[in-house]
């Protein structure tokens, strides 16, 4: 792969049909959404996609086929579709840590490439280890079967297959109990371990450098509760395994070798819950299961290697993300499921696409003259709607929407689904349609309101509609179709960064914090350390050890 698109760190330097580009939006934005159906009898059809069991429906966004069309030259001069053959030929597209990006070969079926046969031989490994602990067969200290998992891990270790697991509960298998810990707050393993029993809880370490400090304290923490209810060192190794790829430091802890899954560095944390790092996904809701949610992203992945570029849904999502973030001045999307079992997925998503996103040169070291990542939020419906929609009705600023909704719930209330499923449909509308001054006053009017007072209200109860959203609509949320919804952002965010010519797979502004945490910890524990504190934190510093 090369560094593709012209020379500089400005996107009008970068791309000719940039100033077209902004002429187009600097006319769309004269008009309105409901006057570009009204125009365009035939908008939802041409502005819509299908694949992998999803139905795209961005027709409500301020786009015309002109500007689809620059936006696809753009993505031309970007050379976006070699890229696209470049990750999935397993280049090293992470130039700045001299890495393949080939998360797409861990949901491949294939095993022809020396990385798939890794990845079939550890899925191999991963199901034979699920079925044992589902038959029973795995004892702990006591010989007794394991009833709960506990998985610690932090960040891609954690979000991914909690959002997955917790998705797909209504596929669970009554096997074991599934839990998680993220955050050295003592206070998440503490709670999370007050109803379980020693004798039957197993625990997963999800660390591919066995030393996050957030997972490794609370491993320590873990161990240290087995071994006082009884559990002997030599017994610990019962109740541990790992994903890691350090192999000597999880030996070290007390984990067996032979219970130890690999991670590759071609796999970022953010892009792994289709790895062993899914191995709690597994055992809540089976190996078999699990391979659908694979196949389910394979399709994804096929369609979006296989399908023209005005075609493909991820290709149209980034193209719609950044033209509202370069063109619109928008600083934010919003992600709104609407389905209970999602309401994880906006914090999956956040890390996705900000850890990716969020950086502040090109892939050659230029700075960046122009916005990059998106400030990604969000909540299940109906609940975001009496808190947040406020802000998307009646706020200043443009904040694109996502709806992700099925149209069969896992649920036996249908009625409730309709309601669901009307009130998604109806916040996208009412963000189009808005309300006009005349309606409102008319309906103050109505209700019996004296004109002069009515006139005053309508300006508060004017809503300007105008406002973008896309529907992603699929038959029912299925581990095939949640595998399909995941990889479609997945490589949503991958074209992003190449529009952006960004490197998406690296994340060193988290290393920073990392870093400085440890001199700050042996200051707390050491009033001697001689840590190079700026003033502000040597206070808090003193405060925490009762000094100030």
């Amino acid at each position: 792969m090369t560094d593709s698109g012209r020379d500089g760190a400005s996107l009008v330097d970068r791309y000719s049909h940039w100033t077209a580009l902004q002429k187009e939006k600097n006319r769309i934005g004269k008009g309105s959404l409901r006057e570009l159906f009204e125009s365009d009898p035939a908008r939802v059809d041409d502005f819509s996609a299908q694949a992998a069991g999803l139905y795209l429906d961005y027709s409500k966004n301020h786009l015309t086929r002109e500007a689809r069309e620059l936006l696809l030259k753009i993505a031309d001069e970007a050379d976006l579709s070699s890229t696209i053959t470049a990750m999935f030929a397993g280049e090293k597209i992470n130039n700045t840590e001299d890495r393949a990006a080939l998360h797409v070969a861990l949901r491949s079926p294939n095993a022809e490439t020396e990385e798939e046969k890794a990845v079939h031989q550890t899925l191999t490994k991963l199901t034979r280890f699920v079925e044992k602990v589902h038959a029973g067969k795995w004892r702990g200290f006591t010989d007794l079967s394991i009833t709960d998992v506990v998985n610690i891990g932090i960040g891609g270790s954690d979000l991914g297959p909690r959002m997955v697991s917790e998705a797909l509960s209504p596929f669970n298998l009554p096997h074991v109990a599934l839990h998680f810990v993220a955050n050295v707050d003592g206070a998440d393993l503490t709670a999370k371990l007050a109803g379980l029993n020693p004798e039957t809880t197993l625990f997963i370490v999800a660390s591919k450098s066995f030393s996050t400090l957030e997972t490794l304290e609370n491993a320590k923490s873990a161990r240290r509760w087995l071994t006082d209810a009884g559990c002997s060192e030599a017994d610990v190794a019962k109740h541990f395994v790992s994903i890691t790829s350090k192999v000597d430091k999880a030996v070290e802890f007390g984990i067996a070798e032979e219970n130890l899954f690999p991670m590759w560095d071609w796999v970022g944390g953010r892009y792994s819950l289709w790895s062993a790092i899914g191995l709690p996904i597994a055992l809540a809701i089976g190996a078999e299961q699990f391979k659908q949610l694979l196949a389910g992203a394979h399709e994804m992945d096929r369609h979006f290697r296989s399908a023209e570029l005005a075609e493909n849904i991820p290709v149209i999502q980034a193209l719609i993300a950044f033209w509202y973030n370069q063109l619109w001045g928008a600083h934010s999307q919003v992600i709104l499921p609407y389905n209970h079992l999602l309401r994880s997925l906006p914090a999956h998503l956040q890390q996705l696409d900000m850890e990716s996103l969020g950086k502040r040169v090109t892939r050659q070291g230029e700075p960046v003259d122009y916005p990059t990542g998106l400030v990604i939020w969000g909540s299940e419906g109906t609940v975001g709607q009496h808190s947040f929609h406020q802000l998307l009705h009646q706020g200043t600023r443009v904040i694109p929407a996502d709806f992700i909704v099925n149209r069969r719930a896992q649920h036996e209330l249908p009625h409730q689904q309709r309601h669901l499923y009307a009130n998604c449909l109806s916040q996208s509308q009412a963000l189009m349609e808005g309300k006009s001054l005349d309606r409102a006053k008319a309906e103050l009017i109505a209700s019996g309101m004296p004109e002069a007072q009515a006139e005053r209200l309508a300006q508060h109860k004017m809503i300007p509609g105008n406002r973008p959203s896309t529907t992603i609509l699929m038959e029912e949320l299925s581990p095939r179709t949640l595998g399909a919804l995941i990889a479609m952002y997945e490589h949503k965010v991958f074209v992003l960064s190449v529009l952006l010519n960004i490197n998406a797979f690296d994340q060193w502004g988290v290393e920073l914090g990392k870093q400085l945490s440890g001199p700050i910890h042996e200051a707390l524990e050491n009033p001697d350390a001689q840590a190079d504190l700026d003033p502000s934190t040597r206070r808090l510093v003193d405060l925490f050890r009762g000094q100030s």
